[in-house]
């Protein structure tokens, strides 16, 4: 009865135990320094509020008051940490304040600020939180002394308020701050996809095609020189250049296709996922069941995801055998890939699996991966359908 509960999984407190475990210490805890927070908290809050509307007819008093909302933010973020530590609960950080440009100029700032309403919400529970601190810490404090047989039942009612109180007005207001926070961060991973895209690009173009032509534009010039002293070296030359200019276009063309096959603007994924799978390892087959053609970006990304895969069946699967199939689910666009090679692939084992999650997960995709060791393995990629025609008429649209 005096052992220590494990941490539980789920977002909720560990069952209540009548022995004064580190679970029941870390309850009396919180409720002990509600006190003290409350205290600043409701003196910060009082201070900012009244300093800011009473000065609200003059030209500081409603900065002054956008200064306060975000530090009222500080205090919520202090809170949902003791909350944290202390109780378990596990609560995402609200989205940042809107990010305001320079040239929209300081009152487009004031508005934004005034405005936020995860600062308006820790005001809120900065100002209620006295009454209750006081509560809580004078019932906390008699119960060590006189109630301390059932205190942890009672520590256990209070801090029950004290979670509802926290997720209720710390908590991201709504799916819409969630979703915001979400995109931000898959803008992020765009944009360093698009940088690193760019840079193969360029890298590949120095050390390929660039070089093979400056090789090329060299032994050409020696071969002029030769051509009246040393025909035959002339001719030898020009024909060594010849072949360097077959190379240097295959590697042209290999590079356009790394950046976007014309086969696959011409005839689409089945045509372009065909050709990918001629070029894999193993034999593949690929069945590719859609009612028309996705949007371009979709299409593109369904593309390269399917070629990185096979890539990874040709490379690390010791596979004899692959499959290819991509088909349309109400709005949603599946990919699935299927290998009979040694399995053990991870997200975190070095073959990509980890990048492609993160170039789906940008675009409102989803990327499951199930390889148990001796396989097989299935990866099944998501991405949202959109119809190609309906992106033709919003592009005319916004042309107009």
């Amino acid at each position: 009865m005096t052992m220590s509960p494990q941490v539980p999984d789920h977002d909720g407190p560990p069952p209540v135990r009548f022995a004064f475990d580190r679970w029941t210490w870390k309850e009396i805890a919180h409720l002990l320094s509600n006190l003290p927070m409350a205290i600043a908290g409701f003196v910060y809050t009082v201070l900012m509020v009244s300093i800011g509307v009473g000065l609200a007819v003059t030209v500081i008093g409603l900065p002054l008051l956008a200064l306060g909302l975000q530090g009222a933010r500080l205090l919520g973020r202090a809170e949902r940490g003791r909350a944290r530590g202390l109780l378990g609960v596990r609560i995402e950080e609200p989205s940042p304040m809107a990010r305001v440009r320079r040239e929209d100029g300081f009152f487009a700032w004031l508005w934004s600020s005034l405005k936020d309403p995860v600062g308006w919400r820790s005001v809120l529970y900065s100002f209620i939180r006295l009454p209750w601190g006081v509560v809580t810490f004078a019932v906390t404090l008699v119960g060590l002394f006189v109630l301390w047989p059932v205190l942890p039942y009672i520590s256990r009612f209070l801090t029950n308020a004290d979670r509802g109180m926290v997720r209720g007005l710390l908590s991201p207001s709504d799916e819409l701050e969630r979703r915001i926070a979400e995109l931000e961060s898959d803008r992020g991973v765009v944009v360093d996809t698009a940088a690193a895209d760019l840079r193969r690009i360029e890298r590949d173009l120095h050390d390929g095609a660039q070089a093979r032509l400056v090789a090329l534009a060299m032994g050409l010039g020696l071969a002029k020189e030769k051509l009246t002293d040393d025909p035959e070296a002339a001719a030898k030359m020009v024909d060594e250049a010849h072949g360097e200019v077959k190379v240097a276009l295959q590697e042209l063309r290999d590079l356009a296709r790394g950046i976007h096959p014309a086969v696959l603007t011409d005839r689409g994924l089945d045509a372009a996922l065909s050709a990918i799978a001629s070029r894999c390892t193993v034999p593949v087959t690929v069945g590719v069941d859609l009612p028309g053609r996705p949007a371009q970006a979709i299409e593109g990304i369904a593309y390269f995801t399917v070629s990185e895969l096979l890539q990874n069946v040709s490379k690390h699967a010791r596979a004899t055998r692959a499959s290819v199939d991509v088909w349309r689910s109400a709005d949603r666009l599946l990919i699935q890939v299927t290998d009979d090679g040694r399995g053990g692939a991870s997200m975190d084992g070095g073959t990509g699996m980890s990048g492609l999650a993160e170039r789906l997960d940008a675009v409102d995709g989803l990327f499951v991966l199930e390889s148990p060791a001796g396989g097989p393995t299935t990866v099944t990629a998501e991405l949202p359908w959109r119809d190609r025609e309906s992106e033709k008429s919003a592009a005319g649209a916004r042309t107009a």
